[in-house]
């Protein structure tokens, strides 16, 4: 019930973030012309937000929303292309017709964008990939945290909690997305390296927590003496998750026998709440508002025509060459009991 209670919620806040762009759109002169600028003099961008069944992504929905009414972007109706290559397609084909001189996006599944990237590089209409890396076809900008040291920082604080034995789920995202298999490979590899002594469970879940919790209730008829747990995605995964350890007598405070250990990836309020009561032990804190901030701001450079090079930036990331194109590598720290309420993590002040 819970997490169905989650998925009613976030697609109510999607229809309250279209009605919010669709304002911050009129103010800016609504849909743009043909030349491609609307009453703001901007030119205009278009924007697909991914999915609305995920916490995170609602909240990087309500950050974009406000750093286009303060930045006086001028924006086309926003689309939602609800985890379907066939309607981000679809709907970066609107953003074309609509005059869009830059797009942002954030492709679920890294490989299916190919044909469409390489579509737009050759009507030169540059794209911004938030999250997400394509793994081909031309971005002008990725916008990104390193996933593979998501991967290789739960492993390093798992390994540690459990002592480094035991038995560790863990919820693997899509793999048809570079996220997912980035996060996945490095998870491995660190635990083959540095944790022979625990046995790892990989549940290919495809971002989808009905799907993760059964999996996991199935692992725990097998093996009662689980000890650890490696959540990918926080926004989908921990509702189902405590409510299925609640439900089995699993849900053990941490420092109390018979927790089990658990990091999640994210940083979303609900997850700084379980771990303020001992729920869950720590999370990755993926910088949402970042994310909006420098996916707005790399539309509009590559709009303006500037260019950027790889090497250190003057907002805390480095910016690294890829093979189609540039990533800026924003930072996303572990957060734990310990920092929990440090006001500088998103996840202390979204919705405020």
């Amino acid at each position: 019930m819970k997490f169905t209670s989650t998925r009613i919620a976030a697609a109510a806040v999607a229809v309250v973030t279209v009605a919010v762009f669709g304002t911050a759109c009129g103010r800016g002169g609504g849909a743009a012309s043909a030349g491609g600028s609307g009453g703001s003099g901007k030119p205009a961008i278009g924007i697909d937000l991914p999915r609305s069944d995920s916490d995170f992504w609602n909240s990087y929905a309500q950050y974009i929303s406000k750093d286009v009414t303060a930045d006086g972007a001028n924006v086309l109706p926003t689309s939602n292309s609800q985890n379907d290559i066939t309607k981000l397609v679809a709907n970066v084909q609107v953003f074309e017709n609509t005059g869009a001189k830059a797009i942002i996006m954030a492709p679920q599944d890294s490989g299916a964008i190919a044909s469409t990237l390489d579509t737009l590089a050759s009507k030169n209409l540059p794209v911004v990939s938030v999250d997400t890396r394509p793994d081909k076809g031309k971005v002008y900008m990725v916008v990104r945290a390193d996933n593979r040291a998501y991967g290789t920082q739960a492993c390093q604080f798992l390994g540690k909690q459990m002592g480094g034995k035991g038995k560790v789920a863990e919820f693997e995202g899509d793999l048809t997305s570079i996220n997912g298999r980035d996060r996945s490979e490095a998870f491995a590899s660190c635990m083959k390296q540095n944790f022979p002594g625990i046995t790892v469970f990989p549940l290919v879940t495809n971002w989808d927590g009905a799907v993760a919790s059964s999996k996991l209730q199935t692992l725990l008829a097998q093996n009662p003496d689980l000890n650890g747990l490696y959540m990918q995605a926080g926004g989908v995964f921990l509702q189902p998750t405590l409510a299925l350890l609640q439900q089995k007598g699993l849900l053990k405070p941490v420092g109390t026998p018979g927790h089990i250990n658990i990091i999640s990836n994210d940083g979303i309020p609900a997850e700084f709440d379980a771990i303020r009561k001992g729920q869950i032990d720590a999370t990755i804190s993926q910088p949402a508002d970042l994310y909006a901030k420098y996916a707005l701001y790399y539309a509009e450079a590559a709009v303006a025509g500037k260019t950027f090079k790889p090497g250190p930036t003057d907002h805390n990331s480095t910016i690294i060459q890829i093979p189609n194109g540039l990533e800026d590598q924003l930072p996303a720290p572990l957060v734990t009991k310990a920092n929990v309420g440090d006001a500088s993590l998103w996840g202390n002040s979204v919705g405020k």
